[in-house]
């Protein structure tokens, strides 16, 4: 049988080793590296290392990568820009790439309503814009968040973001006026709950926290991952953020969509929350929006965008030219017909695949995921939901060294997520999911 993944070494090979090894002597020990390759080149879902060896990326940087490695025309638009005009700064001058861009969110993010985006360099920073500009906006200052959350490293961000010993431990102090409250996480709701009572304590439990831990008079904004990203992949239920917009909408609360990870074509539509019908107030979005160029977005109600002083928000290198044709170019691709077709069938043949391993396998507790946004979580034991993060570890090294990228999700660090890039052949995700279920079944 053909096969795409081609090994000429181990994995990791001598000159990924020497490499590595010289990353640990440069950089600083927390930053962390789910595998032990290191990549020369890439294109599509496939990877070439540095001693090479051919493999196929599952992880696609995070979900950084919907449109794939190099891909040819967002290539060809950063080589054109390039030659033009690198930078110039959008506090000091005005570039087409900037408003286009802008003017392409503001079309294409949902909500009938005069809509202006501002671009950043990252989830986090974009992040911190959103939250700044409805804390003034409202003139309130609280912000509530959810158990599980990820919303960056930046200060507030990091404040904003749960899993606390992997992300936070030893950086406070964090931000004040942020709360948290129990997000509707249906895997892990108690034995004797159904899924129906289990979102009514959540619902109620939200209700609860702007009697007991904050008034809605105070809370400028509550934001959500509509699929939590670091937490596993957690589908948020359509009922669940129907209720938050009604709070929003009752207590004039803005209503923050966090799109970095599930955004841009992931979850099988333009963004995560548009599988709920309900529509955000600012929207953020960053990771595939510029097709591995650095580049993030808010974008979201005119009034609320235009409400800062002239120089409130902005920075030196938000929108670079570059960074922003990069993300044009892919922002064409994701809205595609063809590509949001292609985004269903993956995500379809990934479904299909990972549920048969929930019937195969009882070391799979659950896999779960929207569209080829997809993951599996395993347990030791499935009645008690004892989480395997060691197990985890030894299926993703036993997989990478058989020519898969793969990383962890998860509270507990026990999932494995799956973000393959949406070009992803059908022979090379098959292939990639054979690694994957074997790797699984040596365990």
């Amino acid at each position: 049988m053909n096969t795409t993944i081609h090994l000429v070494t181990p994995i990791p090979g001598p000159k990924s080793l020497a490499l590595v090894a010289r990353r640990h002597a440069a950089t600083p020990a927390g930053l962390a590296h789910s595998t032990g390759v290191a990549i020369a080149q890439a294109h599509g879902a496939l990877v070439t290392d540095v001693d090479g060896n051919t493999l196929i990326d599952m992880a696609g940087g995070i979900g950084m990568l919907n449109v794939g490695h190099t891909p040819k025309a967002v290539v060809a638009a950063i080589r054109d820009q390039a030659a033009k005009l690198i930078h110039s700064c959008a506090l000091v001058t005005t570039y087409e790439p900037y408003v286009e861009l802008c003017e392409m969110l503001n079309v294409a993010a949902p909500g009938e309503f005069a809509k202006k985006t501002l671009l950043a360099n990252s989830g986090s920073e974009a992040v911190e814009n959103a939250v700044n500009l409805a804390r003034y906006a409202t003139a309130r200052q609280a912000v509530l968040c959810f158990d599980g959350a990820y919303h960056g490293r930046s200060q507030l961000a990091l404040s904003l973001t749960s899993k606390y010993g992997l992300f936070k431990k030893g950086f406070g102090p964090f931000s004040s006026e942020v709360y948290r409250v129990a997000t509707p996480n249906l895997y892990r709701r108690p034995a004797d709950l159904s899924e129906e009572a289990f979102l009514d304590w959540t619902i109620a439990e939200f209700d609860n926290a702007l009697i007991a831990r904050v008034d809605p008079s105070a809370v400028a904004a509550v934001i959500i991952e509509p699929v939590q990203g670091e937490a596993g992949f957690v589908p948020i239920p359509q009922r669940f953020l129907e209720h938050l917009r009604k709070r929003c909408d009752e207590h004039g609360m803005v209503f923050i969509a966090d799109e970095v990870q599930a955004g841009m074509g992931r979850t099988g539509k333009l963004y995560s929350i548009e599988h709920s019908g309900v529509v955000p107030d600012l929207i953020v979005t960053a990771k595939s929006l510029g097709a591995g160029m650095p580049i993030a977005a808010v974008t979201g109600r005119a009034e609320i965008m235009d409400s800062a002083h002239k120089g409130g928000v902005g920075g030196t290198y938000g929108g670079c030219p570059v960074a922003c044709r990069a993300a044009i170019e892919a922002l064409k691709q994701i809205q595609s017909p063809e590509f949001q077709q292609r985004a269903n069938e993956v995500g379809e043949r990934m479904r299909t695949r990972l549920e048969s391993w929930k019937e195969r396998f009882p070391l799979v507790g659950d896999v779960r995921g929207v569209g080829p946004m997809r993951l599996v979580e395993f347990v030791r034991d499935r009645g008690a939901k004892t989480p395997a993060p060691d197990e985890t570890l030894a299926i993703i090294q036993r997989a990478v060294a058989s020519g898969l990228i793969l990383i962890r999700a998860g509270l507990y660090s026990n999932c494995i997520r799956l973000l393959p890039p949406i070009v992803i052949t059908d022979p090379q995700l098959d292939e990639a999911l054979d690694v994957l279920e074997a790797s699984i079944a040596a365990q």
